[in-house]
């Protein structure tokens, strides 16, 4: 798909890092192992004195992997381009970064970014309700900004704008001769929804709607129409920045 400028985010109410491969070379100096530290200086120690809030990116990730060496911890970091570029990071890419990253440790990490995304994702199955784009965006927005395939997912809803699941329904370049309408709304009826809100990502980072967008979600909102399953909103997830075509008035009939 095409983008162009960059989305901004106005709230309408209804009625939604490249990695560096080469390894970091080891300084010439031995580095301070964490055991050699000051027990009042240890990240745990730390942790347990001040709180979790109190400590850097290096140590929290030196207490969750168990890496004896903050200055490991800090190259794993620089090189996955801070901690947001973890979240799209495989155990073997971690492994690869850094050395010092066993594959036990890439799991343990793997498995707290995991939770910790779950956490700020929340539970769909809680039947939230949406009631603007902005709702969608928080819920999909950590996710789908770091994916780097675009994906085609639908939020159904319910007859009182209730999430009851979230379907992905295409992986790959999204055009207007690979969508199959029947395929964005077999879910949906599966599940006799009411309406949905169909979210894709733009793995460039930039969320402007592009030509093939506003056809693609015309094409979509018609058939919402035909199902009788009404189609509340198409949001484009960026790097961080998120668009609402509805908002904008693009592929959905406003009159």
């Amino acid at each position: 798909m095409q983008i162009g400028d960059q989305a901004t985010n106005a709230e309408m109410v209804y009625d939604t890092p490249t990695l560096q491969t080469t390894l970091f070379p080891m300084p010439q100096a031995h580095p301070l192992s964490i055991r050699e530290l000051l027990a009042t200086d240890q990240p745990r120690n730390r942790l347990l004195a001040h709180g979790a809030a109190a400590l850097s990116d290096a140590e929290l990730l030196a207490i969750i992997t168990g890496v004896q060496c903050l200055e490991t911890t800090q190259r794993l970091l620089i090189a996955a381009g801070g901690p947001r570029g973890l979240l799209t990071l495989s155990t073997a890419e971690l492994q690869q970064l850094v050395s010092g990253i066993s594959v036990g440790r890439a799991a343990q990490l793997k498995a707290a970014i995991e939770l910790g995304r779950r956490v700020v994702q929340g539970d769909p199955a809680q039947r939230r309700q949406i009631k603007s784009p902005n709702d969608i965006a928080n819920l999909l927005l950590l996710e789908m900004s770091h994916l780097d395939q675009e994906q085609l997912r639908t939020v159904l809803l319910d007859t009182k704008n209730r999430i009851q699941a979230i379907s992905t329904v295409y992986i790959g370049s999204l055009n207007t001769s690979m969508v199959r309408v029947g395929e964005v709304f077999k879910e949906a009826v599966r599940r006799n929804s009411s309406a949905l809100i169909v979210v894709h990502n733009h793995p460039s980072g930039d969320a402007t709607p592009s030509p093939e967008d506003v056809l693609v979600t015309r094409e979509i909102v018609q058939a919402g129409k035909l199902l009788d399953t009404d189609v509340l909103d198409h949001l484009i997830i960026g790097n961080g920045v998120w668009a609402s075509l509805r908002e904008r008035g693009l592929g959905f009939d406003t009159r």
